[in-house]
């Protein structure tokens, strides 16, 4: 609502211009327009039916003297103006302070003009010399019209003077017309005293109108204020004398102590704020320093007091002021006091989940930091040890993609009360966040006691779990670092722990790894490597090398699989194992991943048209919904037929997705392009990988080859399993890392299909490749 103070229109007096719509269209007017319509509202039925009965009133009036026809015509326009004009003001929205308001204002001054048009014509419909009797008669229902008017309209005074002015004028020099022109002024001097009535009587409304909203607003501000200090004020006042005695007790305070006022009257203040500690002078330190205070005679504000009222703990909140008379004589205190006890609960649960993991309960990072921090401050002042334990989940992921959150909520619920289980006295277990949960030691005897509590804590967490009817399995990678010695702060010692665990995961996973400076050099090399690698595929650092693969039976070639390397101005050549994984946790093997398929299509188009190129995919590139699309533009753009294509995979793409590998790998399969299964029998095997996708191709690794040739039983038994596997399936088998004759000859004689290995040919060059081919015995031997 617009104040007094704003508004230019707010001064005692009314401008004649503004208030008669005289001013500039674009002049600020404020919310005049709308006071001035806001009366109307509702009028209508009142203006129709004084119009109707005016009407009437004038034709019977009319009817002895005037023709029947004149008469009937004019009435009938008459009560068809009263319609029209009821029905244009009927759904406007008169006085609405969201608009303007000047549409309406003008219509009202155009249905004046129109309305004194028509009532001014009343006067002659005798003719140019009217009788004096009946211009006498019609100006008395037209004065009537006019004190009617001023009285509904008066807030709108242009549009009374637009009705009243013409009529006033027709009516005299009617009066003149039929003789009686000494009635002439009289006529003018009424509608003149009529227009001013108005024009005042409006400018009055108007500044009443402006008084009221004042009022209303300083009414509405005192009532805000009167709400916000009820709702922020203490909920009772209390008094003592200069005893500390209570006094004046006011019945809230009687109530929220749960006794009645004249039962507290008189008793002292700690007395009734105490209970049974009254009896045997144990206060709490916070009732302790008020009741110093007072004796003292200080102030005190927002002292938080523990009161038992009916044998539950309440917390109170007092504040206090001594009284003193005129003469500075001390009489007591004066005081406020509320009931905290569920914000205090409230302070409490805040600061708890500020400082403990909400979905398994155990201290957070924040909490396990403060504790790390207490027990190197004491490593330090008794010369003694302390260790920091980072536990990684190991197979967390798979669980959360398979089965999904809910399932690996709970499974990490299961995980710390494990933990938990295991404290014992000097030990914190905490979740640090996702999967990451980590053991303050304090005191410990030696390195060798921290390893060996970690490896009782891989063994407790790798037991199987049963979550909603599914039986889990997780393993953990844990790394530790002794403080001081390995870092004298909780950040130090954090990121050596942290190293730690990241050598422990480089391992395989359920390690133990100790921190040992050596880390900090391989995490620098690490990062320069990943610096490096951003960079490598713009310099054209990469390239891709073929290695043969050759029919078991005869030794013929069949096709290459494709195998990058990298080769750096300031690493050197970089060993695949190295960069591929840094590659995937970058997320940069996707780019990576499609220059090498790119590639491997192109020169592939170069051999003869049987033979096939192999290119491995890494489960991050599966992850990508464009991958298929990449595939596609890869042998569109080569020209190579999918089915000279195979794309290469192991089973921890189904690890590190529900269900949407399987699904883009079928859609490969339905391009016609080949799927292989690489490193079978070293992973999961799950055969449910084999049911669920058609792979044309199971590759059986290096170290069962190995084994069959020295004689190892259990590897003969694997590739034994897998060729019978693949045969039923309607699969080939691929062994890989064949180097000797004797594993070449071991593999035949097992069934294996094909066979990759140095026997036949190390990784080489895509120029090296096209040499092969010139070369007259290549097609048939591969030339080991």
């Amino acid at each position: 609502m617009k104040s007094l103070l704003t508004d230019p229109f707010a001064a005692e007096n009314i401008p004649l211009r503004p208030l008669l719509g005289f001013g500039s269209p674009t002049e600020e007017v404020g919310d005049l327009r709308q006071l001035q319509l806001a009366p109307l509202r509702g009028k209508g039925s009142l203006r129709l039916w004084m119009g109707i009965g005016m009407a009437i009133a004038a034709a019977a009036t009319m009817t002895m003297r005037t023709p029947s026809v004149i008469v009937g015509g004019w009435l009938v326009i008459a009560l068809l103006f009263s319609l029209v004009s009821y029905r244009a003001f009927a759904r406007l929205p008169l006085g609405d302070p969201k608009l303007a308001g000047l549409p309406e204002y003008r219509l009202c001054h155009r249905h004046a003009l129109y309305s004194a048009l028509l009532w001014g014509t009343t006067f002659w419909l005798q003719g140019a010399t009217p009788g004096l009797d009946h211009v006498l008669s019609m100006w008395t229902i037209a004065l009537l019209m006019m004190l009617t008017l001023a009285i509904v309209a008066h807030s709108v005074p242009l549009a009374c003077i637009l009705f009243i002015a013409p009529v006033t004028v027709s009516a005299a020099v009617a009066l003149v017309g039929a003789g009686a022109p000494q009635l002439a002024p009289v006529a003018l001097v009424a509608g003149l005293l009529l227009c001013a009535f108005c024009v005042r009587f409006a400018q009055t409304h108007i500044r009443f109108r402006r008084a009221e909203e004042s009022l209303h607003e300083k009414n509405e501000t005192v009532s805000l204020l009167l709400r916000e200090f009820e709702e922020t004020s203490a909920d009772w006042l209390w008094q003592t004398d200069n005893s500390r005695r209570l006094v004046h007790v006011s019945p809230r305070f009687a109530y929220a102590l749960g006794v009645t006022a004249e039962a507290l009257e008189g008793v002292p203040l700690l007395q009734a704020l105490s209970g049974d500690a009254w009896d045997t002078g144990h206060f709490p330190k916070t009732l302790h320093d008020m009741a110093e205070r007072m004796k003292r005679r200080e102030s005190f504000s927002n002292f938080i007091v523990p009161v038992t009222i009916d044998g539950a703990p309440r917390w109170w909140e007092l504040s206090a002021s001594p009284r003193l008379d005129e003469t500075g004589k001390f009489l007591g205190f004066r005081g406020v006091g509320s009931d905290v006890t569920e914000q205090r609960a409230t302070a409490e649960q805040i600061a708890r989940m500020a400082r403990f993991d909400n979905l398994t309960g155990l201290p957070n990072r924040l909490s396990l930091h403060e504790d790390l921090a207490r027990a190197l401050d004491l490593a330090i002042d008794t010369k003694s040890r302390c260790a920091m334990l980072m536990i990684d989940l190991d197979r967390f992921k798979a669980v959360n993609d398979t089965l999904g959150h809910p399932v690996g909520d709970k499974l990490l619920a299961q995980v710390a009360a494990r933990l938990k289980g295991m404290m014992e006295r000097g030990m914190t277990c905490g979740r640090l966040g996702g999967d990451e949960f980590a053991v303050v030691l304090h005191n410990v005897p030696s390195a060798a006691e921290a390893e060996i509590l970690a490896q009782r804590v891989i063994a407790a967490i790798s037991r199987p779990y049963v979550v909603d009817n599914h039986q889990l399995f997780v393993g953990a990678s844990i790394g530790f670092a002794i403080g001081p010695q390995d870092g004298a702060t909780v950040e130090t010692l954090t990121r050596n722990a942290d190293l730690a665990l990241y050598k422990s995961k480089d391992k395989g996973g359920n390690v133990v790894a100790a921190y040992v400076a050596s880390l900090h050099a391989q995490a620098e090399e690490r990062r320069v490597m990943e610096q490096e690698l951003r960079g490598a595929l713009d310099r054209g650092e990469f390239e891709l090398y073929y290695q043969p693969v050759v029919t078991a039976t005869d030794g013929t070639l069949n096709g290459f699989e494709g195998l990058i390397r990298w080769n750096n101005k300031k690493l050197g050549n970089v060993s695949p194992g190295r960069f591929i994984p840094l590659a995937e946790d970058s997320r940069l093997i996707s780019p990576i991943g499609e220059w090498v398929l790119r590639t491997a299509c192109h020169e592939a188009m170069k051999w003869p048209s049987n033979l096939k190129v192999a290119v491995n995919v890494s489960a991050e590139q599966l992850t990508d919904p464009a991958f298929a699309s990449v595939v596609v533009s890869a042998l569109a753009q080569s020209g190579l037929s999918p089915q000279r294509l195979e794309i290469e995979v192991t089973e921890s793409v189904f690890l590190r997705d529900g269900g949407g590998a399987a699904q883009l790998l079928d859609q490969l399969i339905g391009l016609g392009i080949r799927l292989s299964l690489d490193d079978f029998g070293t992973g999961y095997s799950s055969l449910g990988y084999l049911r669920k996708t058609q792979f044309s191709t199971i590759k059986v690794d290096r170290s069962f080859v190995v084994g069959a040739a020295k004689g190892s039983i259990e590897s003969i038994a694997i590739i034994r399993a897998v060729v019978a596997l693949a045969d039923s399936l309607g699969m080939s088998t691929t062994a890989e890392g064949a180097e000797t004759e004797v594993e070449v000859e071991t593999l035949r004689s097992l069934g294996c299909s094909n066979i990759q290995g140095y026997y036949y040919g190390r990784p080489m060059p895509a120029s090296d490749v096209l040499t092969l081919f010139r070369r007259p015995d290549s097609i048939a031997t591969a030339a080991a």
